[in-house]
């Protein structure tokens, strides 16, 4: 008798606690978060949280921080990474490094981003760290230990030479990034309109040069972020100034190559306009980017064989000046950071189509980049 009280027991404890689950699961939410430029009401780095249903809501303040215009975490997810898009006195920028606990940041150290106005940061799996400063035109490598403390700056690529329009009479670096393979890099300079190629050497902690060192872009393009194509052969290059992206295809030799352009605008559409961001979805079927002046975000889907891209239509942002967009974990969502509105708005995405639709809008002080946990 005693043994089937115990039974019993047991099986209503599991049930129980398999309906406690099943609630926490449809509970779920995906905690984000935003950084953001700080010279209105905006103190730094928030946490917001995505719903199962794409809704949005604050969570509040994470840290304070000055003009931390883009995030990244460590590899293991333990610290998150920020840079101070600043330039003291001529001076150079920072990076501040935060250790994540429940809903805060605690800062644990800040180092030189190794120019002006760091507008991007990178890690990679043995966390090597890329700074890309807009101004000085130049990316800075530092290195993240294992208690999260930052290095000095180990080396700085700087950049050289000019583009062919007003924004482009001097380098501007605007991102860095490590290839598949983490050691091969990618930065991206929007002044001197090209993608410059280099190798991390960790045992010296270099940046050295690769053969070829230098892709150029179509004259006035503006290159800005990209997006890697999960095949590992394609990527995806978005061009700020003449508004297109550019299929970047890897050869036997593992060089790339430039292919074709494609618009990012509806045809006939005159009226000034400039790119931001790209992302490519985990299937490798589309691709989106976000319009800055049109205020939306286009959408693309891929051809498989050859890796050009088909214009499927655009979804308005539902506010001005989407600066940084982000695909949710499971990609049910896509979230955009309308920078001059002050709002993040949530979209749910049909993964069968590509397509977005309008879910929910939430209030945001100056947001310019969203990070997923």
């Amino acid at each position: 008798m005693k043994l089937s009280i115990i039974f019993l027991t047991l099986i209503m404890f599991t049930s129980c606690q398999k309906k406690k689950e099943k609630v926490i699961q449809k509970e779920k939410n995906y905690p984000f978060y935003v950084g953001t430029y700080t010279e209105g009401d905006s103190q730094g780095i928030y946490k917001y949280a995505l719903k199962k249903d794409g809704v949005l809501s604050r969570v509040g303040l994470a840290a304070k921080s000055e003009n931390p215009s883009f995030l990244t975490f460590s590899h293991d997810k333990k610290f998150l990474l920020a840079v101070n898009e600043i330039n003291p006195e001529g001076g150079s920028g920072t990076v501040e490094s935060f250790l994540i606990k429940d809903d805060s940041l605690t800062l644990i150290n800040k180092s030189s981003s190794g120019g002006a106005h760091p507008c991007f940061i990178s890690t990679n799996e043995s966390d090597f760290v890329l700074t890309a400063n807009y101004t000085s035109g130049n990316v800075g490598l530092l290195k993240l230990n294992n208690k999260g403390e930052l290095s000095d700056i180990l080396d700085l690529q700087q950049h050289t030479g000019k583009g062919s329009t007003d924004r482009q009479k001097s380098p501007h670096a605007h991102s860095a990034w490590f290839d598949f393979d983490n050691k091969n890099i990618i930065s991206i300079d929007l002044g001197t309109n090209e993608l410059w190629f280099s190798k991390l050497d960790t045992k010296q902690q270099k940046l050295i040069p690769s053969d070829p060192d230098k892709m150029a872009m179509s004259p006035g393009a503006g290159p800005r972020h990209l997006t890697f194509h999960p095949n590992k052969k394609w990527i995806y290059a978005v061009n700020e100034l003449d508004c297109t992206l550019t299929l970047l295809q890897k050869n036997n030799n593992g060089k790339y190559i430039k292919g074709a352009s494609f618009s990012t605008l509806p045809k006939g559409y005159t009226e000034p306009n400039t790119c931001a961001d790209i992302h490519t979805s985990s299937d490798g079927r589309f691709v989106y980017a976000s319009n800055r002046g049109h205020n939306s975000i286009a959408i693309f889907e891929v051809n498989s064989d050859d890796g050009s891209l088909k214009l499927l239509g655009h979804e308005s942002t539902k506010g001005n000046g989407p600066r940084n967009f982000s695909l949710s974990p499971n990609e049910d969502f896509l979230l955009v950071a309308n920078q001059l509105t002050n709002n993040i708005v949530s979209f749910k995405r049909d993964k069968n189509t590509g397509l977005l639709k309008f879910i929910y809008q939430i209030e945001a002080p100056t947001p310019v980049c969203i990070l997923f946990n």
